[in-house]
């Protein structure tokens, strides 16, 4: 299989794109942590520390999410340069480590969505729970 120069470069936009979503999710849960450790520390909401716990999961799955997303951008890049110094072979396999490393990142969002979802579905539970006890 040939690889040219553009062939790594064609994963920049999706990269560029991945880890800018990635930022917004750690933004996102960054504030949430934020928000629920100041409830916790007025209300002491056995709810709201489960919560926090389940933030911590995440967190860790969106750090590893953005560092293979940035070990992959980082091996396409290298694969460039091999390619362009002329070696082929070694351009070839850095490419394909920096599909796997990507292939990991995309795996993580994906776990780190469902673990979102059962958070979000535990939140409504409690609603619902308080709603049908009034």
């Amino acid at each position: 299989m040939e690889i040219t120069l553009t062939t790594p470069a064609l994963l920049f936009p999706a990269l560029s794109l991945l880890l800018l979503a990635f930022t917004n999710r750690f933004l996102g849960l960054a504030n949430l942590i934020r928000s629920l450790k100041d409830r916790y520390a007025t209300t002491q909401n056995h709810m709201v520390y489960n919560q926090i716990e389940n933030l911590r999961t995440r967190l860790i799955l969106i750090r590893n999410m953005q560092a293979f997303g940035t070990f992959s951008m980082f091996g396409c890049v290298l694969c460039m340069f091999l390619l362009f110094a002329g070696y082929e072979i070694a351009g070839q396999y850095v490419f394909g480590l920096s599909l796997v490393l990507m292939l990991i990142s995309l795996g993580l969002a994906i776990r780190e969505i469902q673990i979102s979802v059962n958070a979000l579905k535990l939140e409504l539970n409690d609603m619902q729970g308080k709603h049908e006890a009034n």
